[in-house]
């Protein structure tokens, strides 16, 4: 596009026309835009419009945003259309005048276009950047013009923010990157360049903020201030990675300058009253304590003679009120990693001790009204940071940190502080409980806090509990003081194991009681108290871990407790569903023995809940998981009790299939398969009609197997009808049975569905007879053949062992070797010395291991008679196969402990199949039940192939066998006292 007289009115008009109410005209002016975008010399028209002073400010703005949409999309682009070399020379020469000559709006806007050009090209491709950013920075300081100055040092920290969370800065693009040689390439080359311009710059704005204070001119103090903020964003960058030996030249300059930032007050700005003149402060103190606190970690003999300043200076500041959240969480943080280090004997005198915890922690750990706002208006968010430990960077468990830190050489002395002031906090809550409950909880909150240190130096866990926390949960009014009442069910909560059963369950009883409070925190700390206290394990005499409280333990309290979470399930709001009462009613389902009226009840408000749910679609990711993990835990449960109760489940479970079904809520259908595959598992065969009108109707159509996420619960679903009903599926001219089938052969040609495939695969080779399914073998092996020609991936070579395996106990040596051979003509053995021998080893999982190691001692001893010379060598591979596979044999699989673990719901929903534990919790079934030592199957073989072909064995294990395997095997026939003749 040429500049020319018309164009500025032309580009003017067309950007005017894309804010058009009118879509059509939108549309039509987002057209010409577009075709003119394809034009030569496009960008810099726009850029040469966004710099003309004779345009008005609106239009010039649309245009920085289209120039900066534009490069975004063609500076770097694999398709033919992208700006041509020449025209982004010009650009890269253009765009910094134009962006110090802009007004703030289009700077911030230039600015993004600056960082898309310089995430490509800086340093290597635009080595006049800096050169160009130093003068200019220069000239404007000698000029006062303080606008300008903070102009160019945006541009520096804005150009690589993308390459940081929470920071802009040129030189973020370097942290948090591994230390690649071109990124330290990178780095060196910008300190080298923009190091001593940087310190020039911070000691001409610490000299012109003096000047400016002396003649008390608030605007310019502003200015300056913020550029401080921003030099020392450029200096953390430049030194996150290494300390370039420029920086460590200067080093002494450097903390001077941070020193005065931490010293020096300004009255105009600070007491001014304008809360953004405060945070400008405070943003430029957090940032130097964070420029502090890397040194510290990087390189702290520079700081050997500045430490002391600093802690002294971070004190002063921490102790005053005004002090804001971001500040007092880095200035706790520099002085945590002070107390840690070799300075840590600058925390050793009681007075200093007692002034932290005096004035810094006790104030930082009272509540403050934001708490009490957060704890009313958003409970998820309150609890994620109060129990779930996303507070890191909050006041309360900042100071908290900082108290461990010094602990770890002071512990005699922090203890003795923190417990004083914990003794004074419940004095003064017991002189007036009504107005001091603060100090009660701030006691609670710093024993929890301390708690994992030194919990039973800092207080008694058990006399704290029983004089402070028990009066709490036996307080009568549940809807009183309910952050005092939360800190208690917290503490409960987190000493669950310490506090002892005799102690802890006669109070089980007060905590129901809260589960029905109205405030959305204290029912749901009821609620996780309930659920941790319950899963705690105690060892008992041989060493196994076993659950501390029963379903006895519970019984008297399961109804009341059960009503309870139900009617805060109804509680919770549209939106914002409770995950922590769902989780707690499906632990509580596990435990309790539940008669038939209260399993009715349960039914009533689980349909209840998985209504709302079906009606507005899956917004609470694990609210939704644990309330169908609770449907499949009480139907379990219930049923197994009970078995009468299946009818009751069948109508339960198969109304919310057909509504999940019915209203296509698609990310929660992987639910519905796997609750309709336990129902299916729960009848006892012959299944009713309706099961099988499921299986033909919809089961095995096209459409549900296309989402990648329902795959694995419909294979679930799969075998339990073959299980179940395997009779059903051979009915109708075993029309079923071959779309099984093609099922599996479709699932086994796809990398992603594989293994899906071949457990659909082994299901039906355990449930039929081999004459059965000998007329689908040939479409069976077609497939997995020819994925192990094309694609062999070590999952389905894994699976390919496994699946032969299973065929070999099932049906034989003979019939495995004949089915493949029918295929092929002696294709067995290919399979064998290309596939199976090398890839034996490979096979993990206790069941897996076991099958594949007998399956291949069978297939050993049965083709001994192949002891010649010609087959001598591959039987001696496998024997040594085998004995590599057994010395690596893992250990059976304890019986899992229920929901122990979180489920991973990464990706959820929609992206991946989330498993239902409760609904598939099946013991895994073993198809050598008989054989319970594989390795003693393993070496009776050899016994009696040594007898059956004496002096024949030995030679193939010395010739065969690596010389470890040899030493192993003659280990493991001497252990069941066996030998090789």
């Amino acid at each position: 596009m040429d500049w020319n007289p018309q164009t500025p009115q032309f580009m003017s008009q067309s950007f005017l026309d894309t804010l058009f109410p009118q879509p059509e005209l939108r549309r039509h002016a987002d057209e010409k835009l577009s075709y003119s975008a394809d034009t030569p010399n496009y960008s810099l028209a726009v850029l040469r419009l966004v710099a003309e002073p004779s345009i008005d400010e609106q239009t010039r703005q649309l245009a920085a945003v289209n120039f900066k949409n534009h490069l975004k999309t063609r500076w770097v682009s694999s398709s033919d259309i992208h700006i041509p070399d020449g025209e982004k020379e010009k650009i890269r020469t253009l765009i910094v005048p134009v962006m110090l000559s802009a007004t703030r709006k289009i700077q911030d806007e230039l600015s993004e276009a600056i960082a898309v050009i310089g995430d490509h090209d800086f340093p290597e491709f635009w080595q006049a950047l800096l050169p160009e950013l130093e003068s200019s920075l220069e000239m404007a300081i000698n000029s006062n013009d303080f606008t300008s100055v903070n102009s160019i040092l945006a541009i520096v920290c804005s150009l690589f923010k993308r390459f940081c969370c929470g920071f802009n800065s040129l030189f973020k693009k370097f942290r948090y990157q591994p230390k690649r040689n071109n990124i330290m390439l990178d780095l060196i080359y910008c300190s080298d360049n923009f190091a001593t311009p940087l310190l020039s710059t911070v000691e001409s704005i610490s000299r012109k903020i003096n000047a400016a204070a002396a003649v008390g001119s608030v605007a310019t103090l502003r200015q300056l201030l913020e550029a401080r903020r921003l030099c020392c964003r450029i200096f953390y960058s430049l030194n996150v990675l290494d300390v370039p030996e420029k920086f460590e030249d200067k080093a002494d300059e450097w903390m001077n300058e941070f020193k005065n930032y931490l010293r020096e007050r300004y009255p105009g700005i600070e007491d001014g009253g304008d809360a953004d003149c405060v945070s400008l402060v405070d943003e430029l103190r957090a940032a130097v304590c964070e420029n502090i606190s890397l040194y510290m970690d990087k390189k702290e003999e520079l700081l050997q003679k500045h430490v002391s300043d600093f802690v002294e200076a971070v004190c002063s500041l921490l102790v005053a009120a005004s002090a804001s959240d971001r500040f007092t969480v880095t200035g706790v943080k520099l002085l945590s990693t002070v107390s840690k280090s070799v300075h840590h004997e600058l925390f050793a005198g009681n007075d200093i001790l007692q002034q932290i915890i005096q004035n810094i922690v006790i104030p930082n750990v009272m509540l403050r009204d934001e708490d009490e706002e957060l704890f009313e208006k958003n409970y998820v968010q309150f609890i994620k940071r109060d129990m779930e430990g996303n507070d890191l960077d909050t006041r309360r468990r900042i100071v908290c940190e900082l108290l461990k830190g010094i602990a770890g050489n002071y512990k005699e002395k922090i203890t003795e502080c923190v417990s004083t002031q914990i003794h004074n906090c419940l004095a003064l809550f017991t002189e007036n409980p009504t107005a001091n409950w603060k100090y009660k909880e701030c006691a609670i909150y710093l024993v929890v806090s301390l708690g994992s240190v030194s919990s039973n130096d800092v207080v008694d866990v058990e006399s704290f509990f029983r004089s402070v926390i028990v009066p709490e949960l036996q307080s009568k009014d549940v809807n009183g003081f309910p952050m005092l009442k939360a800190a208690a069910l917290r503490f409960f909560t987190v000493f669950r194991v310490l506090i002892p059963k005799h102690v802890a369950l006669p109070l089980l009883g007060e905590v129901v009681r809260y589960v029905g409070s109205d405030m959305n925190v204290v029912h749901s700390y009821a609620a996780i108290s309930i659920e941790k206290l319950l899963i705690v394990k105690d060892e008992d005499d041989n060493g196994l871990q076993e659950g501390r409280y029963t379903s006895m333990d519970i019984h008297p309290i399961h109804e009341d407790l059960l009503y309870n979470l139900f009617d805060a399930l109804e509680k919770a709001s549209f939106l914002e569903e409770n995950e922590y009462i769902v989780r707690c009613i499906n632990r509580v389902l596990q435990m309790a023995v539940l008669s038939y009226g209260m399993v009715s009840h349960c039914i009533i408000y689980l349909t209840k809940a998985l209504t709302r749910v079906c009606g507005r679609g899956p917004k609470t990711l694990v609210f939704n998981h644990f309330l169908f993990e609770a449907v499949a835990t009480l139907a379990k449960r219930a049923c197994q009790k009970n078995p009468s109760l299946v009818t009751d489940f069948r109508a339960f479970i198969l109304r919310i299939f057909r509504r999940i079904l019915g209203g296509k809520v698609r990310e929660l259908y992987p639910y519905a398969f796997q609750l309709l595959a336990q129902l299916v598992v729960l009848n006892r065969p012959p299944l009713p009609p309706v099961y099988m009108e499921i299986f033909d109707d919809m089961l095995l159509g096209p459409a549900l197997w296309e989402e990648s996420a329902n795959v694995p619960a419909l294979v679930c679903l799969l075998q339990s009808f073959i299980h179940q009903a395997p009779d059903e599926l051979l009915l109708n001219g075993k029309k079923r049975l071959a779309s099984v089938v093609g099922k599996i052969n479709k699932l086994v040609s796809s990398p992603d569905t594989e293994e899906e495939g071949f457990h659909l695969l082994n299901t039906v080779i355990e449930s039929y007879e081999y004459g059965v399914i000998a007329e689908y073998m040939n479409h069976i092996w077609a497939p997995v053949l020819t994925r192990l020609q094309n694609s062999k991936t070590p999952r389905l070579v894994r699976c390919v062992i496994v699946f032969m395996s299973l065929f070999l106990v099932k049906h034989g040596v003979q019939t495995l070797v004949d089915s493949i051979n029918s295929v092929k003509a002696d294709l067995f053995h290919v399979i064998l010395g290309e596939f199976w021998i090398p890839n034996l080893k490979t096979i993990t999982g206790y069941m897996e291991a076991k099958l594949s190691a007998v399956a291949s001692t069978k297939l050993l001893y049965e083709s001994a008679s192949l002891l010649d010379p010609a087959a001598e060598e591959l039987w001696g591979k496998l024997l040594d196969a085998i004995v590599t596979l057994l010395l690596s044999l893992p250990l059976p699989k304890e019986e899992r402990v229920e929901d122990e673990d979180e489920p991973d719901l990464t990706g959820y929903p929609g992206s991946r199949f989330v498993r239902l534990r409760n609904a598939g919790d099946k013991k895994e079934e073993d198809p050598l039940e008989e054989i319970q030592d594989p390795k003693q199957f393993f070496v009776a073989f050899p016994a009696n192939l040594s007898s059956d072909f004496s002096g024949k064995f030995p030679v193939v294990i010395t010739k065969h066998l690596s010389p470890p395997n040899q030493a192993a095997l003659v280990k493991l026939c001497n252990s069941y006292n066996i030998a090789l003749a």
